[in-house]
């Protein structure tokens, strides 16, 4: 009796041990058929972003920790499709311009976003760990272009994503800045162009930080209401673009208005705001200013030169200071007063550095250009006395302003060639010098050398016969 009581009691235990087994493993099986629905709902909302990838292990002890790992390929992890260092710029945020910072990054690109590191990306993972993440750039609905008005740099492009986000890239190396260029071209072409793109891009970073059933619902309501996050950017865009044109068309119209009620020149010489020049303005008119038939300033040059520069080694082959020379003749144009005994005019090559520069820098030479062709027939004539006689007939019919500046000059010259064994300037040196600078034709043609050998042989003999061309008649 007391053996079968124990056989009893041992196989009810058994009985109860193995119901209570059976409860547990209906239980872990319920268990698992919820987790199998949940998963197969996640599956089902996700199928049409592409990211479902292996079906899920049911034998995982921890499944619910690794449920949305394995059905979400997070973005970090999309396979890189080029990388290396560029020149990068943010110009705007959101729609917000920004000073613009050029520094050098470590560019990534993959199929869906542009990462920017301050270094390699395998270098800045420790730094991401701490929390600093990369600038992010979402390539979804952006659009890329070449630009030279963003930046006085060479190889720039721009891209402008549709959150009102703006970058500038750019490399020095043609072929790098291209292949660049084209691959982010590639990878934004490739991605879908619907007006839900970048909302569902930021719900896949929310679904990966929390996995409850709430989200996952809340994602499911905002793909069917399709609300574009872009609205707002494009908005700002139409507004941004409608106030650059109107603020263009401000600006034409006033700067017609300007154009348009600006006085004349005549009008602001009348009332002194400009000046007439000495420099660069017809003799004629210079003589008229002064109601002189020479001007001013050539009679101060000659004047200072004769007084100190007669014996000068090199004078009127020397050149002076162009700086002080242009000091000069900035002080004449002014008309400052103006005193050539002055230390700061102690040079006398820039004397007659400015003297040489008033002649040349006039509209029409001291030889009038009708006059030109004229005085070369007159210097090709073989005797000498008809020769003269053609070119004293030539200067005797010059303007007055023209006659009388030449004849001051030319005779000022005939003082440096009496001086000749001390300052070694010769009539064939001052011919040289002069003759292109008071002689040249309106149009220089092939004949360009020819003219200048006739150019310094009349100026020649102007200062060899200079008593003979400018006597009067009554001499």
């Amino acid at each position: 009796m007391q053996s079968s009581t124990n056989s009893d009691t041992s196989a009810e235990k058994r009985n109860s041990s193995n119901q209570s087994t059976g409860a547990v493993q209906m239980r872990i099986k319920n268990a698992n058929s919820h987790h199998d629905r949940l998963s197969q709902s996640k599956s089902m909302i996700l199928t049409d972003i592409g990211k479902v990838t292996e079906p899920i292990s049911r034998h995982r002890r921890n499944h619910s920790q690794h449920l949305l790992k394995d059905v979400i390929t997070p973005l970090e992890q999309l396979m890189v499709e080029k990388e290396g260092y560029l020149q990068k710029a943010k110009i705007a945020d959101g729609g917000k311009k920004l000073r613009k910072n050029w520094s050098t990054s470590w560019i990534v690109l993959s199929s869906r976003k542009i990462e920017f590191y301050k270094e390699s990306k395998q270098q800045a993972l420790s730094n991401l760990k701490t929390g600093n993440k990369p600038e992010c750039l979402d390539l979804c609905g952006a659009q890329i272009e070449w630009t030279k008005e963003k930046s006085s740099r060479k190889n720039v492009f721009q891209i402008t994503t549709v959150s009102g986000n703006e970058f500038l890239l750019q490399s020095d190396i043609d072929f790098i800045i291209l292949d660049w260029f084209h691959a982010i071209k590639n990878a934004i072409d490739r991605l879908p162009k619907d007006q839900s793109c970048t909302s569902r891009n930021l719900e896949l970073f929310k679904i990966q930080r929390s996995s409850s059933a709430e989200l996952l619902d809340h994602f499911d309501r905002e793909i069917k209401e399709q609300k574009p996050e872009h609205r707002k950017s494009l908005i700002f865009r139409l507004q941004h673009s409608v106030s650059d044109t109107s603020d263009k068309s401000r600006v034409k119209s006033r700067l017609k208005k300007f154009i348009t009620r600006r006085p004349s020149l005549k009008t602001l010489q009348e009332k002194g705001l400009i000046k007439d020049q000495i420099f660069g303005s017809h003799l004629h008119k210079v003589c008229e200013r002064e109601n002189s038939t020479v001007p001013w300033f050539v009679k101060q040059c000659i004047e200072a030169v004769e007084k100190r520069g007669l014996d000068v080694d090199g004078i009127y082959r020397v050149s002076g200071n162009l700086a002080t020379i242009q000091k000069l003749r900035f002080i004449v144009n002014q008309e400052e007063k103006l005193n050539l005994d002055d230390s700061q005019w102690e040079d006398i090559h820039v004397v007659t550095g400015a003297l040489k520069m008033f002649f040349r820098e006039l509209p029409e030479p001291l030889f009038p250009y009708c006059f030109f062709e004229q005085f070369v027939e007159a210097i090709k004539k073989q005797d000498n006395n008809t020769r003269i006689e053609a070119v004293k007939a030539l200067v005797q019919k010059l303007p007055p302003p023209n006659r009388d500046t030449m004849k001051i000059l030319f005779g000022h010259l005939t003082k440096i060639v009496a001086k000749a064994s001390q300052n070694l300037m010769s009539t064939q040196s001052l011919g040289i010098v002069f003759g292109p600078t008071l002689l040249r034709a309106e149009n220089e043609t092939g004949n360009m050398a020819v003219h200048m050998v006739y150019q310094n042989q009349i100026a020649e003999l102007m200062l060899s016969e200079y008593n003979k061309i400018f006597s009067s008649k009554e001499d």
